[in-house]
């Protein structure tokens, strides 16, 4: 071969070798333009992190301005995003606050108002909304998410009841499913993560047990107990204080295990494409909290980062309920509400465009745990009430007043312990002693939040605030009716009961400054000596029998009040 023939060759081969290294980098940067739209495909939509505490109260992160608790990583999320003062949890108590927080209904509406409920399938849950209408990766991790009904403990009988009827469904809500302990949630976050297509969003819902009992979170987390501040309706007491530390240990690390969550965020670069949420899933196991339709039962933190959607450092004191979580992420991801969800999206505020806050939030109150009733119990296994509370106001409707008070989880500590002991040496303030010890307790309850932020002071029945609470009878019994509640609704007085006449208002005062001034042990109800006070005897024990109307021998304000005594039932 010549040369000339040979350098033909050689030229030949290498303008192949170009169009093939062409054709190669064609087909790279195809590919490449292909993960890029992928990946944009799935940015469109924020990937959605709901990392959920258990048993938390508000005000318990140092953002709020709590000196008790140090919780950096918290912080730093609300500082970044938005601090949320006034998001109230559906019910005090997990499994029905966390159907709201999926479902976007009332824990009633969405019949799981039994502690020991599973889910029904006919619910349909953000997750799966999430992935049937925006193509969202789900998961669930961490501890018990609560929606499955009980676990082994409900004994061999309830279990084979629960596979008989195919009762529980999570693992087919969502694409992947493991509980474990905190410690382990950032490894499940990363496994889920790994598992996820590149071409999908993620939705994860992580729950932590801290701060639920048990409380042994080490040393270096417990703030020294002489130092905590406490609020008007935890008595200083020894016992309250060990106690408290003990808790606020629990937040403390609670808040370490967060920031080893985002750190496998930040270590794959999607800390700036996700959308996260803390909250807690009801109050403090600690007396006025959990269980309690107080603010401390359902008033949770919350905080939201969503960067280039929401201002750093912003903060809300709207009404916000458990109930609008779920609406308001499907609207960040796109999507619209599930049909029956009753919920109102908070998006608006987050963004900070126009919103129109709620006038009412609800909360509904059911048994606790799994155990039958049994005479003698206390409310805290089994009770049976409902709430509304506006910016000012809270109204209280108890459908089981006959049942005791005692605090969900933690009637056996040192701190109900030291309060009971506390009562019997008459050494309570009249309030405390009141709200926690009066037997029956009051059907109905009033408070003035402004003026008794610890609900301390039962209003109702006075004649000055008659409008509001017939408003909030009525409020709470539209709620009632439109989510199917099975409890019989509150009395509701006619509207000219309500404004009373000038003569009738001067009456009904006097009538309420009596009752204080013959309650001299200001427990809010009048034994027969106390109502005999300045009556002939025979005169008072007459009216006092014909007063009272539930024959517990003690006059309540609502039976004392009325110009004339309410007929017995």
């Amino acid at each position: 071969m010549s040369l000339a023939a040979r350098v033909r060759l050689g030229l030949l081969a290498v303008v192949g070798s170009m169009c093939v290294l062409m054709m190669a980098k064609d087909r790279l940067a195809e590919a490449a333009e292909q993960d890029t739209a992928a990946v944009s495909s799935a940015s469109a939509k924020p990937n959605i992190l709901l990392l959920l505490s258990d048993d938390h109260s508000y005000p318990f992160l140092s953002c709020y301005d709590n000196q008790n608790v140090r919780t950096p990583t918290l912080d730093r999320l609300a500082a970044e995003g938005i601090k949320l003062h006034r998001f109230f949890t559906a019910a005090p108590q997990c499994v029905p606050s966390r159907a709201a927080l999926m479902t976007g209904r009332s824990p009633v509406a969405a019949r799981i108002t039994r502690f020991s409920s599973p889910l029904a399938r006919s619910e349909v849950t953000l997750p799966e909304l999430l992935r049937s209408q925006a193509g969202y990766f789900t998961g669930v991790c961490g501890r018990s998410y609560h929606l499955d009904g009980p676990g082994s403990r409900a004994g061999q009988g309830i279990e084979e009841l629960m596979e008989k009827h195919k009762l529980r469904s999570f693992s087919e809500r969502v694409d992947f499913l493991n509980t474990c302990a905190d410690n382990e949630v950032p490894n499940q976050l990363a496994q889920f993560l790994d598992q996820r297509p590149k071409d999908k969003p993620f939705f994860m819902w992580a729950n932590f047990s801290d701060p639920h009992h048990v409380w042994n979170a080490p040393s270096e987390f417990r703030p020294d107990p002489k130092s905590l501040k406490l609020p008007p309706h935890w008595p200083d007491l020894p016992g309250m204080r060990e106690q408290l530390a003990d808790y606020c240990a629990e937040v403390n690390r609670v808040d370490q295990t967060v920031q080893r969550v985002l750190d496998v965020l930040a270590n794959r670069q999607l800390m700036d494409s996700t959308l996260i949420v803390f909250t807690g899933d009801n109050g403090a196991a600690l007396p006025h909290g959990k269980g309690s339709l107080y603010d401390p039962g359902s008033n949770v933190p919350m905080v939201i980062r969503w960067p280039k959607h929401i201002r750093p450092a912003s903060e809300s004191r709207a009404l916000l309920s458990g109930e609008d979580l779920a609406p308001t992420l499907l609207a960040a991801a796109g999507v619209a509400p599930g049909a029956a969800m009753t919920g109102h999206s908070f998006l608006p505020l987050l963004e900070g465009k126009d919103y129109q806050p709620r006038q009412y939030i609800f909360v509904e109150r059911g048994p606790h745990g799994s155990a039958p009733v049994t005479v003698g119990m206390s409310n805290s296994g089994y009770d049976l009430s409902r709430a509304v509370r506006s910016e000012r106001y809270k109204f209280i409707y108890n459908c089981t007043p006959w049942i005791p008070y005692a605090p969900v989880d933690s009637a056996g500590g040192a701190a109900w312990n030291q309060i009971k002991q506390a009562h019997s040496d008459g050494q309570l303030a009249a309030g405390v002693a009141s709200t926690y010890f009066t037997t029956p307790r009051p059907v109905y309850e009033l408070y003035d939040l402004e003026a008794d932020p610890s609900e301390l002071n039962n209003l109702s029945g006075q004649p000055e605030l008659a409008a509001v609470e017939r408003q909030l009878r009525l409020a709470l019994a539209e709620k009632m009716i439109t989510d199917f509640d099975y409890l019989p609704l509150p009395a509701i007085p006619e509207s000219s009961a309500a404004q009373p006449k000038a003569g009738q208002k001067n009456a009904a005062a006097n009538r309420s400054k009596q009752f204080a001034r013959l309650d001299a042990n200001g427990d809010g109800q009048l034994s027969q000596a106390e109502f005999a006070v300045g009556r002939k005897t025979d005169e008072a024990d007459k009216w006092f029998r014909l007063r009272d109307a539930n024959k517990n021998g003690m006059l309540s304000r609502e039976e004392y009040l009325p110009d004339s005594p309410t007929p017995s039932p």
